[in-house]
């Protein structure tokens, strides 16, 4: 059973994960993808995120996608508990994805029961089309995406920063344009959507 956790801010609501785990995830490693983050100037959410696993008692391995070859990435994704998938540009992180073949590994993570764990981008992502988040992210940051596709595990669209300053304005906007051909899932980044194999909750902290 599929089991994801997406939000916002994770540093908002990492409590809210524990319950969500139903098990004990302490000394439990999570696979810790920050390169979302990479063109962004601002970024403090990365170590925000960090400290919250580690606030939960969770080990971080962090895997940056640029900086690892195919079958690092692969053992990471495999071995460790969990899969966390920080904010950033989305188009970016798309790219990189796919670039090392990450995307194909952690659909199939994600299929075999492993919880992930998606912020801002990160949540983005498991939707089946980024195109949607032109309204957020730089798509032209990402020289080498050829589409918008994307992993399609969930047939939905989250849509992040709901209501929070400085996304506000450009939420709005995206809602506005596509509220009516996709199905838009609005979380504050004192939300979280909590997805159990058929079952989506929103979860408010």
């Amino acid at each position: 059973m599929k089991k994801l956790f997406l939000s916002s801010s994770f540093n908002d609501v990492a409590d809210l994960f524990q319950d969500f785990a139903q098990e004990d995830i302490k000394g439990k490693t999570v696979s810790f993808i920050p390169t979302a983050s990479l063109p962004e100037k601002i970024n403090f959410y990365v170590g925000s995120a960090k400290k919250a696993f580690e606030k939960l008692g969770m080990i971080v391995d962090e895997l940056e996608l640029t900086k690892l070859t195919n079958l690092e990435i692969a053992d990471k994704l495999r071995k460790n508990n969990y899969i966390y998938v920080s904010g950033g540009n989305t188009f970016f992180l798309l790219q990189e994805l796919r670039k090392q073949g990450a995307d194909k590994i952690i659909k199939e993570q994600i299929e075999s029961g492993k919880i992930y764990i998606g912020e801002s981008a990160g949540a983005m992502i498991v939707s089946p089309n980024v195109e949607y988040a032109k309204g957020l992210d730089d798509s032209k940051v990402a020289t080498e995406l050829d589409t918008f596709s994307s992993l399609n595990i969930i047939d939905f669209y989250p849509l992040p920063h709901f209501g929070n300053f400085p996304f506000k304005k450009a939420v709005e906007k995206t809602i506005s344009k596509y509220e009516s051909e996709l199905s838009l899932y609005p979380i504050s980044n004192s939300q979280a959507i909590l997805i159990e194999g058929t079952e989506v909750n929103i979860a408010t902290k």
